[in-house]
């Protein structure tokens, strides 16, 4: 049951991350950026690229039970919010920064936050199962 809670969860992420980077370069362009900025910071929306991507590559891996992949989930997730820290902070023209209060970006710990306890949960009774055979053994 916990890993299909997982997979659903990490499988909505990897829709919403995979959607944003499909209709920013091949659909009419998401409107995210727009606001004023008129493509003014492309290094901005590189780097939230990249970081979008290596969540994708992250979430499929922490589907597939590897363990570092939470780490790198942890790592580019963290890194996307601190992005749009920046573009807060350094009052870049975005759409997505309007009418936005700053503690806002922080709901996007929420559904990592929810992968993670159920993954080390399911691991902990995987162990417990584990010792608990090599005891009466």
């Amino acid at each position: 049951m916990q890993r299909i809670v997982i997979s659903g969860l990490a499988g909505l992420l990897i829709f919403y991350h995979t959607y944003t980077l499909f209709d920013l370069y091949l659909g009419s362009g998401t409107d995210l950026y727009q606001g004023g900025s008129g493509n003014a910071h492309p290094r901005f929306e590189h780097v939230q690229s990249v970081l979008r991507v290596t969540i994708i590559i992250s979430l499929i891996l922490v589907v597939m039970n590897r363990r570092f992949a939470l780490y790198a989930m942890w790592a580019a997730i963290a890194s996307l919010v601190a992005t749009h820290y920046w573009a807060l902070f350094f009052d870049l023209p975005f759409r997505f920064l309007d009418g936005r209060h700053p503690l806002s970006y922080l709901k996007g710990f929420i559904i990592p936050t929810v992968i993670t306890f159920l993954h080390y949960s399911m691991n902990s009774q995987r162990n417990s199962r584990k010792s608990s055979a090599a005891g009466e053994a």
